[in-house]
């Protein structure tokens, strides 16, 4: 072979080499992208939950002191996210600004009872364990009422679970396609290298020594892969960490390393699977079954 079909040959064999690392990494990006919708799915569901607020109603008599004392008794039970005491003067506040500044003019006395903001941790968050968690706040005699949303939760609930499904028929599809095609894009690959193969087996190579190679090569160009893709999904959540709610975004690494493994893991496995599928079954071919 003469030098400058040397050289032909080797931009080929680089030129498909790129070639199959950009098709891989495109197609990781897709599985990263999946990736972080199934780990942020729960965060957000645990964003909505744990901000959806219960109010507790003072009895009119009772102090915002008293009140206090009952908020940071509650505030240490294991179902409480978080409270916050709405004095009679907020109370008031507010409902000057909603109603007027003359609302209170009918009455003698401020009608407005402190009240207590109460937000649940999102395991309670459910109409079982709301009524339970309800039950609890109005044994104290300084509770009046206990506003909650019943019906917001259940359809908070019932909404999230069928977002959930959706959520995981699409990314089971997703991941199925990149599946598909990175195993593809492997053997579309090491089928250009099918002479190479055919005469290294003519001389006596055996399949193990055969196979060798082309395994590093799979591990590496995995490895390759997901590191680009790992730097673009990373560029890619810098540009969006200010555009997006906070609680998107928030998680940081404990967000990330979950989709960066998985990025990792998939270009391994799959890269490593497809070649050796693919140099096996050349292997088995015959010299005629080459050119088809």
């Amino acid at each position: 072979m003469s030098k400058g079909n040397k050289k032909a040959l080797k931009r080929r064999l680089a030129g498909a080499y790129v070639s199959s690392v950009i098709s891989i990494t495109l197609v990781l990006l897709l599985v990263g992208a999946a990736t972080f919708i199934l780990v942020n799915a729960g965060r957000v569901t645990e964003f909505f939950k744990e901000n959806l607020q219960i109010t507790v109603l003072m009895n009119t008599e009772v102090s915002d002191a008293a009140a206090e004392e009952y908020r940071a008794g509650i505030n240490s039970l294991p179902c409480i996210h978080g409270t916050a005491l709405v004095t009679r003067e907020q109370g008031t506040e507010e409902l000057k600004a909603m109603l007027g500044e003359d609302f209170l003019d009918v009455f003698e006395t401020s009608p407005v009872p402190s009240s207590i903001e109460v937000t649940l941790e999102a395991e309670y968050v459910s109409p079982d364990s709301l009524g339970a968690v309800t039950s609890l706040l109005k044994e104290s005699p300084l509770v009046d009422e206990v506003v909650c949303r019943q019906g917001l939760v259940e359809a908070l609930n019932a909404n999230l679970a069928r977002i959930s499904l959706v959520l995981a028929v699409l990314i089971a599809l997703m991941m199925f396609i990149s599946f598909v095609l990175i195993g593809n894009t492997v053997r579309i690959n090491i089928f250009s290298k099918r002479f190479t193969i055919h005469t290294m087996k003519l001389v006596g190579a055996t399949r193990s020594f055969i196979i060798k190679p082309f395994m590093k090569g799979a591990v590496l160009q995995g490895l390759v892969s997901a590191v680009l893709a790992s730097v673009i999904i990373e560029c890619g959540l810098m540009y969006v960490r200010h555009s997006l709610p906070p609680f998107v975004l928030s998680g940081g690494f404990r967000t990330t390393a979950p989709v960066f493994a998985v990025v990792f893991v998939t270009a391994v496995i799959i890269s490593v699977l497809s070649s050796f599928l693919a140099v096996n079954k050349l292997i088995s071919m015959e010299k005629d079954e080459l050119y088809y």
